[in-house]
Parts: C-alpha cells; sequence; structure tokens
C-alpha cells in the first residue's frame, strides 16, 4: 500500500516539474521573439 502511494506522489511531482519546464521555455521563447521583433524595427 505505501509502495503505491509513495509511486503515485512521485509520478505526481515528476509530472509537474515536467509542466513547469516547458512553461519556462515557452517563456522563454516568448521574450526570445519580442526582442527580435524590437530589434528588427529598430
Amino acid at each position: 500500500m505505501i509502495k503505491k502511494t509513495m509511486m503515485a506522489a512521485g509520478l505526481a511531482a515528476a509530472t509537474l516539474v515536467l509542466a513547469a519546464c516547458n512553461t519556462v521555455r515557452g517563456a522563454g521563447e516568448d521574450l526570445q521573439s519580442a526582442a527580435n521583433t524590437v530589434e528588427n524595427e529598430i
């Protein structure tokens, strides 16, 4: 029983970590895109 609970908690933690990585990557891409747009206008 405890083994299953620990496995579920580990899986939930891994899912949250992977979701956070995708969010940070997306934010970085958005910032880079905005910087490129400003650079092209100048």
